[in-house]
């Protein structure tokens, strides 16, 4: 979804660490969108205004996978933070979508698996950003939503 002439400080900053030649926009790629029937199956990155105003939810996901390693707080807000200008970007447009960060940590090795510190702190990066964050994992005690709303 190529967004032209990004007023999010963060796209900016991102528009300008590219080659010269290819300033003037910044294409957020989300794991997963979801369009409304608007888009009408055409989401090729020319019809971008006609996707920005279709777009309903764009979902960032972080699943934990790495042997002796385990998702990190700065790897998570990144991409909350991504999610926060993507969606500053289509309201600059009046139109709005519904930011997710959905982490999976469901590795069955402890050690592997966020800290209650990272989980805090992302569950909180989230809020501020105004960004839903879902939070999968073996232990129950420990799944989340951000929001009470759902």
């Amino acid at each position: 979804m190529w967004i032209a002439n990004p007023v999010s400080p963060l796209f900016q900053q991102l528009d300008k660490r590219k080659n010269e030649l290819y300033h003037g926009g910044f294409e957020p790629i989300p794991d997963v969108c979801l369009f409304s029937e608007a888009v009408s199956a055409d989401w090729r990155r020319r019809n971008y205004e006609n996707n920005m105003a279709a777009l309903l939810l764009a979902i960032e996901v972080k699943a934990s996978e790495r042997a002796g390693g385990r998702l990190r707080l700065g790897e998570i807000t990144s991409d909350i933070f991504k999610l926060q200008a993507h969606r500053q970007e289509v309201q600059a447009r009046n139109h709005d979508f519904i930011p997710v960060m959905m982490v999976i940590d469901t590795v069955p090795n402890l050690e592997e698996r966020m800290t209650q510190e990272s989980f805090a702190g992302s569950q909180s990066a989230a809020r501020e950003a105004g960004v839903e964050f879902f939070y999968v994992s073996q232990d129950q005690d420990f799944c989340s939503m951000t929001n009470d709303h759902y």
